[in-house]
């Protein structure tokens, strides 16, 4: 029995498996590209769908023909804003993956594989420089026409399929009626059709968390870095002291307290105040030695910082003085001086330090940022405007607009129904008496509101997948308008997966000959993986009530 045993184990094949990786020379490596590229790839498929030559002229439109350096080619750099915000990269990462990857480089549109990096990351910031609210616009017009396009093609490839004399009896329009679908499209009246969802959020800055003393010490450590680069040139003979050991000393001294008391913070700042107040009066003094006229020996990012410090100084001497905790356009960060505080009332984050977006979603799922500002505002006021945009995107009112309490004011209200818009929320003013004669009323009406309430969760689910899918809640431009194409651009990408999936739908369709909605012989669609781009897809299934499945997963009409 031992023998035997021995043996088996002998024969046993090993379980650590593990070859040196100095044995494998470069020349030795399998090289896969000698064969054809997989035509069912997420990229080939996307960039199947995606509508380049409509994208092109909107990127194109505030560019000069005639004058300056020719640009790049619009789909090379549309696609690599797509990769970067698809993918979550960097500038330098997403330069990277396009130069390794061939996949990437035919979306793009390169003609070839090729092993130099296709442009410098650093051109990400003229990009985003160049892609202002009309280009995005733009591109948001070119995607809603693209869906209404294929929801058109997958219409008309239903309506090819469906045998009318084997149409169930339920399917029947009513007589006199058409026999088209109450979301076909008609260009031809302006009635109100549709709907569309208001909602408001906050896109945080990349930035650290601000406190009072934190800003002090960072507008004092600027405020010596500019005495340093001012003091050779001023021709004085004595430099100005700035106590800066002192400071920093101090400064250390209370942020590695845990909780300090209100008092030991106040004299905190009081103290840091009083050094930035001594190196702000040298400043002056330096810059007194300069003729007027004479440009001053300073980079223009260090004379942007003074500007700001000088703003900070004014702001937190005002709020210790009146001892108050707040102040009207408060500088939360010395390098991006127009990010502003808002209070969102959340409970794990009572105030956010970004931009706020009133966004709307239509019926399609394509999102649209209609205003972004770095103030607080009142989102309720913006719902006229994106009404009218919506007017404008699509032809037509919508007929149902929903969204928060806030967006019914009686204005809005008022607004609203004199187009002929009704306002999904709660009727203002005190309640009807419920009587026996309206009492079914009441009840339908209350279930209806309940229902069109829940139908705002889908633009929550935008914020959600933007915030945790493509890092909009970590916004890493630091200007105001490239943060502007930063956020746009996530909401591109959200709005392309749209575009994919209808473009899919239309696919499969027509591979399997089957329309995807005939009534109910439609029993099930399978979504494939590739739309959140987790893994490899699997196909459409359109799982008719013909089918019989076998024990082993095979399909028998």
């Amino acid at each position: 029995m031992h023998g035997k045993h021995a043996v088996a184990k002998r024969n046993r094949a090993p379980m650590i498996r593990y070859r040196s990786q100095k044995q494998l020379t470069l020349a030795e490596f399998d090289w896969p590209f000698q064969v054809a590229l997989d035509e069912d790839n997420r990229w080939v498929k996307l960039s199947e769908c995606i509508p380049w030559d409509e994208m092109a002229e909107g990127y194109y439109q505030g560019m000069s023909k005639n004058k300056g350096r020719p640009g790049k080619d619009a789909r090379l750099v549309i696609g690599a804003v797509i990769i970067k915000h698809k993918l979550c990269l960097s500038d330098e990462e997403t330069v990277a993956q396009i130069q390794e990857n061939p996949y990437l480089q035919y979306f793009v549109g390169l003609p070839g594989y090729q092993q130099q990096a296709p442009f410098a990351p650093s051109l990400f910031v003229d990009i985003r420089k160049r892609m202002g609210d009309a280009v995005f616009e733009v591109f948001q017009q070119a995607l809603i026409d693209a869906v209404d396009a294929l929801k058109s093609t997958r219409r008309s490839t239903a309506s090819v399929h469906v045998d009318a004399p084997t149409r169930d009896k339920d399917d029947e329009p009513p007589s006199g009626g058409s026999p088209e679908s109450d979301d076909a499209p008609d260009d031809t009246d302006n009635t109100s059709k549709g709907k569309l969802i208001l909602d408001a959020t906050v896109a945080p800055q990349a930035i650290r968390s601000p406190t009072d003393l934190s800003l002090l010490n960072e507008a004092r450590a600027f405020s010596e870095q500019i005495i340093d680069q001012l003091f050779p040139h001023s021709g004085l003979t004595k430099k100005p002291r700035t106590y800066r050991v002192q400071a920093r000393r101090a400064y250390l001294a209370m942020a590695k307290q845990r909780r300090p008391s209100a008092k030991a913070r106040r004299r905190g700042i009081k103290q840091q105040l009083q050094y930035l107040r001594r190196n702000l009066k040298h400043i002056h003094t330096l810059l007194a030695q300069f003729p007027e006229g004479e440009p001053l020996p300073l980079p223009n990012w260090l004379l942007h910082r003074y500007w700001v410090i000088q703003h900070l100084y004014e702001q937190q001497w005002e709020m210790y003085r009146n001892k108050a905790r707040r102040c009207d356009h408060r500088i939360v960060s010395i390098s991006q001086p127009y990010v502003r505080p808002i209070v969102r009332g959340k409970q794990d984050k009572p105030v956010e330090f970004g931009a706020k977006l009133s966004v709307s979603l239509t019926a399609d799922g394509l999102a649209c940022v209609d205003r972004l500002r770095w103030d607080a505002f009142h989102e309720g006021q913006d719902l006229p405007a994106q009404v009218a945009a919506y007017r404008q995107r699509y032809g037509h009112y919508p007929a149902v607009v929903l969204g928060d309490p806030v967006y019914g004011t009686r204005e809005n209200r008022r607004w609203l129904k004199a187009r002929g818009i009704r306002f999904a929320g709660k009727p203002l003013g005190r309640p009807p008496k419920a009587t026996e004669a309206n009492r079914e009323q009441l009840k339908q009406e209350k279930a209806q509101r309940r229902e069109e309430y829940l139908q705002r969760i889908p633009i929550e689910g935008k914020f959600g997948q933007g915030k945790n899918g493509y890092r909009l809640n970590y916004i890493g431009a630091k200007r105001a308008d490239t943060s502007f194409a930063w956020i746009n651009s996530i909401f591109l990408v959200m709005n392309l997966l749209v575009l994919l999936a209808e473009f899919l739908f239309c696919l499969f369709a027509r591979l399997t000959m089957a329309p995807v909605n005939v009534g109910r012989r439609l029993v099930c669609i399978v979504m494939p993986r590739l739309l959140l781009g987790t893994a490899t897809p699997s196909p459409y299934r359109v799982v008719l009530r013909s089918e019989k499945w076998t024990t082993d997963g095979q399909c028998v009409f």
